[in-house]
């Protein structure tokens, strides 16, 4: 047979589309797409549960006004380290987080001012014989309105004469030795005295508690004067009478008889100028304006009545007593 009639035989080869089998790798790239989105998913509903409901309702507001911030300068901004910057409903609302505020450096400056000067009495205490000798007498301690040193009276050892305002020689020792350091800082001071609750025979219609506490309170001032205090230092004298007891169930006790020295902060003499701001912008030249100032019971013009002078015939206890049967002590 010539060659020209030979048939031509054409040979096609398939490829199989499950050549490699499992091997092939498209599968896992959409895989991966969902495990990245799952992972998303997860991650965002576990934020959501651990947010507070105050951050949730940050983050909504932003959603809904994102430029109110860029726009007002925000004022629902604050200085926390949120990476969520604030948002609101109006542009205008002042409604947010508020800033933390920063503590004043005057106030800061004070109160190291008082601790110093507590660590001063407390090394003067050591040192000076007289006051290490009459420490049990002395408490010291920090308070809102500023340092507190009291002196308080013991059954033995009195501070003041029975029934009197005369100040014995110990506690004259102990105010003429801390009178100098006082001067050390610029503060103001306020003296109160202090009584135990038993009362005088005539109760409070006479000479009372609240007399002897104003006495006190003020021989006090004379005897920190006498031993070095500036003139000027002392904001406000007062007599407590027995309302502050040191000992409740016991009010009767000698540590309730006590002279206590308030070196003030700042804010609490600012507090005491200030609490008759209004008396002060009064003009007492207008009659009219004190006849209404009387009736509305800001001041009282009236005369005092002149207090019943203590008998000088004391009993042996700090109050004087002289028609009840019952001793007291």
């Amino acid at each position: 047979m010539k060659n020209g009639n030979r048939p031509i035989i054409l040979v096609k080869k398939r490829k199989s589309s499950h050549k490699g089998g499992h091997h092939g790798g498209s599968w896992k790239i959409a895989y991966a797409d969902f495990m990245t989105a799952m992972m998303a998913f997860f991650l965002v509903m576990w934020l959501l549960a651990i947010a507070s409901p105050q951050e949730l309702t940050k983050i909504a507001e932003y959603f809904r006004t994102p430029l109110a911030v860029a726009l007002t300068h925000g004022d629902r901004s604050s200085a926390s380290t949120s990476p969520i910057p604030g948002g609101g409903d109006d542009m205008m609302q002042k409604e947010g987080e508020v800033a933390k505020s920063m503590p004043d450096p005057a106030t800061k400056a004070d109160s190291e001012r008082l601790k110093k000067l507590r660590k001063q009495i407390d090394q003067l205490i050591l040192t000076d014989p007289r006051l290490k000798a009459l420490q049990p007498h002395l408490l010291i301690n920090m308070m809102d309105e500023g340092l507190r040193i009291q002196i308080i009276d013991s059954q033995n050892r009195p501070m003041f004469e029975n029934g009197s305002a005369k100040v014995e020689p110990y506690m004259r020792d102990i105010l003429h030795a801390i009178a100098p350091i006082l001067n050390d800082v610029p503060n103001k001071i306020s003296l109160s005295g202090h009584t135990d609750d038993l009362p005088y025979a005539s109760g409070e219609r006479g000479y009372s508690n609240w007399e002897l506490s104003a006495d006190r309170a003020n021989a006090s001032r004379r005897e920190l004067i006498a031993g070095g205090l500036a003139e000027g230092k002392i904001l406000r004298v007062v007599g407590m009478a027995d309302t502050m007891s040191l000992k409740s169930q016991s009010s009767d006790a000698a540590i309730n008889r006590r002279i206590s020295i308030l070196v003030l902060n700042k804010s609490a003499q600012h507090n005491i100028e200030h609490e008759n701001s209004e008396s002060q912008e009064m003009d007492f030249s207008n009659p009219a304006a004190m006849k209404q100032w009387s009736v509305g019971g800001a001041v009282n013009l009236a005369p005092q009545a002149s207090p019943v002078q203590a008998s000088p015939l004391a009993p042996m206890n700090d109050h004087i007593i002289t028609t009840t049967p019952t001793e007291k002590r």
